[in-house]
This record gives C-alpha cells, structure tokens and sequence, in this order.
C-alpha cells in the first residue's frame, strides 16, 4: 500500500514538468551484494564431471534472478527517486513558507513604520497649525496695537497742529493790536521785524 501513494504521487507530479534523473539508490550496493550471494560459485573439476545438464538448470535459475534482482533494483531507484522527489518537494514548500514569513513579517513591519511615520507627521502638522494660529492671533494684536498708536499719534500731531494755529492767531491778533496802536499813536515799533 505504501508504494501505491507514492506512484500516484509520480503520476501526478510528472505531466507538470520532467523529472531530474534519479540518482543512484544507496541501497544498490546491497543488492549488488546479494546477487554475488545468490549466483553459486563457479563449479569445480569435480562437479562438472558429475553433471553436465546442472549448467543449463544453473543458467535458467540465474536469469530469472537476474529478473528479480533487476526489477528489485528498479523498484528500489523508483522508491528512491520518489522520496527524493518528496525531499525536494517538502524543502520547496518549506522554502516558500519561509519566504512567505519573511514578506508577511516585513509587510507588517512596512505598515507599523508607515502608521508611526503618518502619526508624527499629523502632529507635527497639528502643532505647526497651532503656532500659526498662534502667531496669527499675536499679528492681529500687534498691528492693533500699531494701528491704536498711529492713531494716538495722529491725535497728538492734530493736538499740536491746533496750538500752534492757535497760537499763530493769537500772535496776528496780538501784531494787528499793535500795528493798530502804533498806527494811532504813530510811534514806530522797537524791534522791526526782529533783526535790529
């Protein structure tokens, strides 16, 4: 029953692709060595004198065990075929499992990267979005602040244009008065025009 399953499993794997020819059995020596066993040893002197049909027997004997043996040597590189085409079909499977392992564990080891890498960056971006908010909020206080002096000091430049108006009537006023007065009493003014 055992040599059923693995024919059937040649018979399976050999449409697919060819077979890499079969290696010499290990266990050949040992047929080898009883096929010496087998054959008897040459006949003596004294043998052949008493028989001469025992070599014709003898040579029919040995062709049918050269047959067994044959076919026993075939069946035996057959077997020994089969399981090193198993050995080599368990070492691919394993191959790919591994193989599969490897791209799986790197995979995973892909994504943590990528999700860790997604994650820094959305903070990074979270704090950069905070800092400009931050900063555009401290802008606006500051160009309110510029704009409140500016116009603070517009006030004053206005305070101060209003004086010296205001002063500027009053000096007019003051020389009319007192052209006014000279005029009247007709005595000239001391200082004129304020170069003497």
């Amino acid at each position: 029953m055992a040599e059923e399953e693995p024919k059937k499993v040649v018979e399976t794997e050999t449409p697919s692709e060819p077979l890499p020819p079969a290696p010499k059995p290990a266990e050949a020596p040992l047929d080898v060595a009883e096929e010496k066993s087998v054959i008897p040893p040459p006949p003596t002197e004294e043998k052949s004198a008493e028989s001469t049909e025992l070599p014709a027997v003898e040579k029919a004997a040995e062709s049918t065990e050269e047959k067994t043996t044959k076919g026993s040597v075939d069946r035996d590189a057959e077997l020994a075929r089969v399981a090193t085409e198993k050995r080599i079909s368990l070492i691919n499977a394993w191959e790919e499992s591994e193989k599969c392992k490897a791209e799986n564990k790197a995979h995973k080891k892909l994504s943590s990267i990528s999700a860790w890498e997604n994650s820094k960056k959305a903070a990074l971006e979270a704090e950069l979005k905070k800092l400009e908010e931050k900063l555009e909020k401290q802008k606006a206080e500051y160009i309110e602040k510029m704009k409140n002096k500016v116009a603070l000091i517009h006030k004053e430049a206005e305070e101060k244009k209003a004086i010296v108006e205001a002063k500027r009537g009053e000096d007019v006023l003051k020389a009319e008065e007192l052209a006014a007065k000279y005029r009247a009493t007709g005595t000239t003014p001391k200082k004129i025009l304020g170069w003497f």
